[in-house]
């Protein structure tokens, strides 16, 4: 490897029926973060159709430095093929340091096939990112061993360094732009027989579902709770505050809750004002999906729960008889 040809960073970008979604604004406020302790800028190669200056100027808010769009009819939907394809031309030709994709659904799709041809390693779901000083190493840090241990990992013989990250763990920033917006449009040359699929036709599900990523406040569950019924008050707390309920996986597992709703390694990751953890003990692979909250209130009976080192305030009590007893006094209706 020739590591000397090889500078900047670069952020695959996402969008689905062109709106470009949050885990890469995500992206590019971390990359900006990182640029910055290797003197380089960061770049921003979104795939699609139809992408306009619209969308540049919302990729230049929020932190890229040169953007690529490539357009092509093939591009409207998501393909494997014609999406890997087009990235591997790209990052042969620009040789980013550094290549960070969101680990949607598309991103994990995506990721591994891009790394394999262009023979560099990947880390996957990634909770952190940093810079190791006198090398440019990057260290990236995930969960291993089922969630018990952080393993920083990094890939110190081969470009570009590239990592999943999983959306939620990083905040949007916006950033000042100082020079005048420039779109370079990527050649998308794709045709037909580079296809191996034909997507027939989408279909979108219709839902109510509301995301807990982007809630103010959360109500969360644990198996602590101790049967579905319970689930109402919280419910009820979550209206009256304003916030919706999630949980752990112990509850998700036992069908009390949707697992849209699941909080932890293998759920969401999540950052709101107030995270109330009623019942939830706080095994660490809960805790990676909540610990950035801005207030943790966790509610168990057991005063060791592990929860408790990670709360700003914490009560030892009975989830069952304290939250019924405050929508009581508070007068809340139970739905």
């Amino acid at each position: 490897m020739e590591e000397k040809t090889y500078k900047g960073i670069l952020v695959i970008g996402e969008q689905r029926q062109g709106n470009i979604q949050n885990g890469t604004f995500e992206l590019l406020g971390k990359a900006r973060e990182l640029a910055a302790k290797i003197d380089c800028e960061v770049s921003v190669l979104l795939l699609g159709n139809a992408l306009n200056e619209e969308h540049g100027k919302k990729l230049a808010k929020y932190g890229a430095d040169n953007i690529y769009l490539a357009n092509d009819s093939y591009l409207h939907d998501y393909s494997t093929e014609p999406y890997a394809k087009i990235i591997c031309q790209f990052i042969n030709e620009h040789k980013p340091e550094i290549a960070m994709i969101s680990a949607t659904s598309i991103g994990r799709d995506l990721a591994p096939r891009i790394s394999a041809r262009l023979h560099t390693g990947l880390t996957a779901d990634c909770t952190s990112l940093d810079i190791e000083e006198n090398t440019n190493n990057l260290l990236m840090t995930r969960p291993a061993f089922g969630g018990n241990i952080l393993a920083t990992i990094i890939c110190p013989d081969h470009r570009p360094q590239m990592s999943t990250v999983r959306p939620g763990v990083f905040q949007k920033q916006e950033f000042e732009v100082k020079k005048p917006l420039k779109i370079n449009c990527v050649k998308a040359d794709i045709h037909k027989e580079d296809l191996n699929i034909e997507i027939l036709d989408t279909v979108f599900e219709k839902t109510e579902k509301k995301n807990i990523e982007e809630a103010n406040i959360l109500v969360s569950a644990g198996r602590g709770i101790g049967k579905k019924e319970n689930i109402a008050n919280l419910e009820a707390l979550a209206k009256e505050l304003g916030g919706l309920v999630s949980g752990s996986r112990a509850v998700v597992d036992a069908g009390w809750i949707e697992q849209h709703a699941q909080v932890g390694q293998t759920g969401k990751t999540v950052r709101p004002d107030v995270y109330i953890a009623c019942g939830i003990s706080g095994a660490i692979q809960h805790i990676a999906g909540m610990e950035e909250s801005d207030l943790i209130i966790a509610i168990n009976k057991n005063p060791e729960a592990p929860i408790f080192a990670n709360a700003d305030l914490g009560i030892v009590a009975d989830a069952n008889q304290l939250i019924p007893a405050l929508i009581e006094e508070l007068k809340i209706e139970i739905p």
